[in-house]
């Protein structure tokens, strides 16, 4: 038999979920003929034959996630391309110190014997042993559990970290146990996440592990607006401004070297909201780019995000985020900054309300602004000089 193992797909990625399969078992296929269509966290992948052939096997089922290196179709036949991949199951390491068990004349025949010997000497005492408590969680606030209430936890499959304990000293007891496994139980099976929302997961543990995030906030008065603009696109064009005023903002930060980069260049990364989870695709260079130039290129981008077909270079490279979270509602926020940058602004909905202009009560069109930013390396006075050349840019009339 050969095997084909699931391919590096680049950008890093370690696994992918199977959104569909092309084939089935007993398919011939040719080269290059798409096998199965894989989700991982930026786009949808094609993977195609490696070879002629006949299928044989397929690994996984629709939905399930597959690591990169892992098997992925079985052929009929021997291909010397891939001939170290049929050792896997042999080659495949201990799982839960427990060795793959071997095949023997007994276990060909279907039959297992198990002949019930203790091996050594079994001894006995009147002794009584006293559990030790340990902790769950880190710190010193950790919940305490005895080794026998932690088996039960794990045999019924119950995150100790949930649970509410109820008995002396802050101790999770049998009892807790098994009235959250009850209510597990009644809500149904926990939903995976996949994709793009697992990908945000781990985007915002890494966030919450190293950046140290501040926001200040202030209003745009929208009152010279006196003809339709395009928010997006103002907002964008207000960025560059902020980051003139302030260039602090327009960096990445290394924390290894615990360093900054200043950024020549604004390539501003856009917040995309869809069914399937948030993606942060990039406008490259938008400085130098026309109003309409950057229409075009958020219009294409919101395309491709929806169609998943983004190309992997447009989801990287950003030196400062927008979010213009307003559409949908809310005033202010404080938005995850997404390592190596330092800066994420966001924009509230707009509302009409009443306001001194140039020493008159007016009603006017107000945007709330937030600008989070990383503290490590961004002072309050950067941030503060940044939003005040962002409002000042929003506040012209054209």
């Amino acid at each position: 038999m050969s095997i084909f193992k699931l391919p590096d797909l680049g950008e890093g990625l370690q696994e992918a979920d199977i959104r569909e399969w092309h084939v089935k078992v007993g398919d011939a296929v040719t080269v290059d003929q798409p096998l199965v269509a894989v989700e991982t966290a930026k786009a949808v992948v094609e993977v195609p034959s490696p070879q002629t052939g006949v299928i044989k096997k397929l690994y996984g089922a629709v939905g399930d996630t597959m690591d990169v290196g892992k098997p992925l179709v079985e052929f009929e036949g021997e291909d010397s391309s891939f001939a170290s991949t049929a050792r896997i199951e042999s080659e495949r390491p201990a799982k839960d110190g427990i060795a793959p068990a071997q095949d023997t004349g007994g276990a060909r025949s279907g039959a297992i014997t198990d002949t019930g010997t203790v091996v050594g000497a079994m001894r006995s005492s009147n002794d009584v042993v006293a559990e030790q408590v340990t902790t769950v969680g880190s710190g010193g606030g950790g919940l305490k559990v005895i080794p026998a209430v932690r088996a039960l936890a794990h045999r019924l499959n119950v995150d100790l970290t949930i649970v509410t304990p109820s008995g002396p000293d802050g101790m999770i007891t049998a009892v807790d146990v098994q009235r959250v496994h009850k209510i597990l139980t009644e809500i149904g099976p926990i939903e995976k996440l996949k994709g793009p929302r697992k990908a945000m997961s781990r985007a915002m543990s890494q966030a919450r592990d190293e950046v140290m995030p501040t926001t200040v906030t202030e209003d745009a008065v929208l009152h010279a607006w006196t003809t339709p603009q395009d928010l997006t696109v103002r907002l964008i064009r207000a960025i560059v401004a902020g980051v003139k005023a302030q260039p602090a903002l327009n960096a990445w930060y290394d924390q290894g070297e615990i360093g900054r980069r200043v950024l020549e260049k604004i390539h501003c990364g856009i917040a995309v909201d869809t069914a399937d989870g948030l993606f942060v695709a990039v406008l490259q260079d938008v400085a130098s780019r026309t109003p309409d130039s950057l229409r075009r290129g958020l219009q294409k981008m919101k395309e491709a995000v929806r169609a998943r077909n983004v190309p992997a270079e447009e989801l990287r490279g950003y030196t400062i985020t927008l979010s213009n979270f307003g559409q949908f509602g809310g005033k202010y926020a404080t938005p995850a900054i997404l390592p190596p940058t330092v800066a994420i602004v966001a924009a509230g909905s707009l509302r009409d309300a009443v306001v001194p202009v140039n020493g008159q009560i007016v009603i006017a069109k107000i945007l709330p602004l937030s600008v989070s930013f990383d503290h490590r390396c961004v002072t309050g006075g950067e941030a503060t000089r940044f939003l005040a050349g962002l409002i000042a840019d929003l506040e012209l009339a054209e």
